[in-house]
């Protein structure tokens, strides 16, 4: 993932509905009145209060939040599903409220592709003919639309499926139809907006596994909205968490689960277990911290990668006595991890 390209900047959006939200919005910002003001004097509601991120190229960027919390409206405004009631939006530094309707149809139909949590499969078209849809609406011939489709099947592991209709689907499969057909015209970006949530527990663990697997495989830039927490910190790059329209904090997992901005987010991330987050950098001493108490570190001694998960790290910790080494990418030794360190980590968070 390229850390220093942004594939899609939002800046400072906010979303009010109601037939005066322009007034709505300036008494919001200049007169800071309140939600319950805003709705008791304007009749309007606030959506999307002042949303600033960016997401890089080839990065899954997952919005999470309760219900109505504005995670869906607000990722329906990156393509224009809804227009912003003020704000900024770059799409490869292009500003998308810039595109008159024929350049906003082209971004939609070549370069984003959207997965919902409804399937949305036409019931009286094929399985491949509903993955060749996108394709139909550009134009492409028959012929070259259906090898598109196909390709696609295998990829989400559909093959011997494609003359089936969706009704003969279980739901699992009908969401990886939905997967395949805002794949199959090749978007550079994905927009998904709780597209598992509406599964059994197994099939969703699936569908997350093959869609982590399928992310690095395709590096397709995404926007990945969930109220699940779990299921952002298994498929989020980044996540920003969002509460009565805000963002509350955007961070790695480990980031958001090892440093909670407030009391909302660390009860959000008090179940989710350390040891698939903290990463052995977050939990290591320095090499002088450690020689200071200890004296000298062996760089001999069983070792770890900085960014090895907690589990892997307690996996490795063999020996009672000994401490292991902490390894960078160039296989230099930049710190050390004591059993004291590995207890604190899992007891207390090793945030203390």
């Amino acid at each position: 993932m390229d850390s220093s390209s942004s594939a899609i900047k939002i800046e400072n959006v906010w979303k009010v509905f109601g037939n005066t939200s322009k007034i709505a919005l300036d008494a919001i910002q200049n007169d800071k009145i309140s939600k319950a003001e805003a709705l008791e004097k304007y009749n309007s509601v606030i959506g999307v209060s002042d949303v600033t991120f960016d997401v890089k190229q080839g990065e899954i960027f997952c919005v999470m939040g309760l219900s109505g919390s504005g995670k869906s409206t607000l990722v329906r405004h990156i393509n224009r599903l809804l227009e912003p009631t003020s704000g900024k939006i770059l799409i490869n530094n292009q500003d998308v409220m810039a595109l008159n309707r024929e350049d906003l149809q082209e971004l939609r139909n070549k370069k984003i592709g959207m997965v919902f949590q409804n399937f949305a499969l036409m019931p009286h078209r094929s399985v491949v003919d509903n993955i060749a849809m996108p394709l139909e609406i550009r134009g492409v011939s028959k012929n070259d639309r259906l090898d598109a489709a196909n390709k696609i099947l295998d990829i989400v592991e559909l093959q011997g499926w494609g003359n089936k209709f969706a009704h003969e689907l279980s739901g699992g499969m009908q969401q990886r139809v939905g997967l395949a057909r805002a794949l199959a015209a090749d978007p550079e970006f994905l927009l998904m907006d709780e597209p598992f949530s509406a599964l059994d527990p197994l099939i969703r663990r699936q569908l997350q596994s093959e869609f982590i697997k399928l992310s690095k495989q395709m590096k397709k830039t995404t926007v990945f909205i969930t109220h699940d927490l779990d299921e952002a910190v298994r498929v989020g790059h980044r996540i920003a968490i969002m509460r009565d329209g805000k963002v509350i904090q955007i961070g790695t997992p480990e980031e958001i689960v090892i440093s909670p901005a407030d009391e909302y987010v660390a009860d959000f991330v008090k179940g989710i277990s350390r040891l698939k987050v903290v990463q052995a950098k977050s939990i290591m001493q320095s090499v002088e911290a450690y020689e200071k108490k200890n004296g000298k570190l062996w760089d001999d001694l069983e070792s770890v990668q900085e960014n090895e998960l907690l589990s892997r790290v307690i996996e490795k910790s063999k020996s009672k006595d000994k401490p292991l080494v902490v390894r960078n990418s160039n296989s230099q030794v930049i710190g050390a991890i004591t059993q004291a360190d590995l207890l604190k980590a899992v007891v207390e968070g090793g945030d203390e």
